[in-house]
């Protein structure tokens, strides 16, 4: 548990400084900001029930909410627990973030990389010209 959290302090550190791992940046904190959400809506209601013929409610452990956000951020889930209420809603949001931020940051790096190969073309051929 203190290793987690100190993975994740000097994680968050590293993010500040280091501008290349901005994606993952944003992966941590929108998981951290999910897992708050829904420990805030489950301090009202029940949020999530084991997958299982009991229905019965999950444990409401912010650790099992952060592992909740984490599996639904990082994929689209394993199913061991399933979002009831609100929290159904809130999830959807989450997973749509984590498929679209990967999709988005490579198109940048493509079209980054496209200009810089035409920057070198440009640099090469007008070389050649004279």
């Amino acid at each position: 548990m203190s290793s987690f959290i100190s993975y994740q302090i000097y994680y968050f550190t590293c993010c500040i400084y280091y501008t290349d791992s901005i994606v993952k940046c944003i992966f941590i904190h929108t998981k951290f900001g999910f897992a708050v959400l829904f420990y805030l809506l489950s301090l009202e209601a029940v949020v999530l029930k084991v997958n299982d013929p009991t229905g019965e409610p999950a444990d409401h452990s912010f650790l099992n909410l952060l592992y909740y956000s984490g599996v639904t951020i990082l994929s689209v889930g394993y199913g061991d627990l399933v979002p009831v209420g609100s929290a159904r809603f809130f999830s959807l949001i989450e997973a749509a973030i984590g498929l679209l931020l990967p999709a988005a940051y490579f198109v940048k790096v493509l079209n980054s990389q496209d200009k810089e190969k035409g920057w070198v073309q440009q640099e090469f051929s007008s070389k050649n010209r004279i």
